[in-house]
């Protein structure tokens, strides 16, 4: 039974995929969510020294990530499913995405993570990566992978 399921939104269709089936399995097994979104770190990317300023990117980035989660928040409630929501400043050196979803998945006592897949291949995954990916390689708990039509 899954009683406690992580939920990765980042404002993608398949991350709105993802939330679906989340509250499918939440309201089939009286389950409940956390919504998380990790926002990266900027500082010392490539907008560093050009000509919009990281913090105001950060800003904008971290703004984003929380109207995501306050939808998909909405979502979850007009279904009646009990959530809450994290946003994750990954501020940790080293730290990827997926190791702070992974993260906070043990934090919280999650029972499954649900990720949205983008089912990317080829070059574009390589130089993207997939943070679907990450997390199935970081987790010692069950992934859902939810792919895009």
């Amino acid at each position: 039974m899954y009683k406690r399921i992580l939920v990765a939104i980042d404002g993608s269709h398949t991350s709105v995929l993802a939330l679906k089936e989340a509250i499918h399995l939440a309201k089939t097994m009286g389950g409940r969510l956390q919504l998380v979104n990790v926002v990266a770190d900027l500082r010392g990317s490539w907008f560093t020294g050009g000509y919009i300023a990281p913090r105001d990117v950060g800003k904008s980035v971290v703004t984003a990530g929380a109207d995501a989660l306050e939808r998909a928040v909405g979502t979850a409630a007009v279904a009646g499913v009990k959530t809450d929501m994290k946003l994750i400043e990954n501020t940790t050196p080293g730290r990827s995405i997926p190791e702070a979803i992974v993260e906070q998945a043990d934090a919280w006592h999650a029972d499954l993570i649900v990720v949205g897949t983008h089912g990317r291949s080829g070059l574009s995954h390589i130089l993207l990566g997939s943070v679907a990916e990450g997390v199935v390689r970081a987790s010692s708990k069950p992934v859902l992978l939810v792919r895009g039509k």
